[in-house]
This record gives C-alpha cells, structure tokens and sequence, in this order.
C-alpha cells in the first residue's frame, strides 16, 4: 500500500477481527481514500472514495465497495471487448 507520504491524513481508524481499516486523506491531492490490511492473510486493499459517495459509508463497508468497483471494471473490460 501507498500510504506512506507526508501529506497523507488518517482520519478514521478502526480494528475488527484481525482487519485494520483506515480512512486517509491525501492533502496534496483532496482525496480519501479506505486502506485495509488483513493481519491474518497479510493481504490488503485501497478503495477510493468516489463522486457522491459518503467517505463514513466506504469506511464501514470496504469489502461491498471493493467488490462493486471490482465487477464495474470487470463490465467495462466485457463492453469494451465487444465494440
């Protein structure tokens, strides 16, 4: 994981289970961002907050956003092999 920067905020910081969540905020660039690390697997992710979406709600639900963005991506792979 990219978290490592100076101009990067946590502003949220939770653990559950051996899943260690953090809502970020990168000042150089205004964007938030959810890392999570498994302490059991030592696997991890980063989901961006998007347009319109509720940082908190990202947070609270890492696996339900990752798994949206991870089918939209996977859609638009389909849709632009199609064309």
């Amino acid at each position: 994981m990219t978290t490592s920067t100076t101009s990067t905020r946590e502003l949220a910081h939770r653990r559950n289970d051996g899943l260690d969540i953090r809502l970020l905020w990168d000042a150089e660039t205004d964007r938030v961002r959810v890392a999570l690390h498994d302490a059991k697997t030592g696997e991890g992710f980063e989901v961006e907050v998007g347009p319109g979406e509720r940082a908190l709600d990202v947070f609270h639900h890492p696996f339900a956003y990752a798994a949206f963005r991870d089918a939209a991506r996977k859609r638009s792979r389909e849709y632009a092999g199609a064309a």
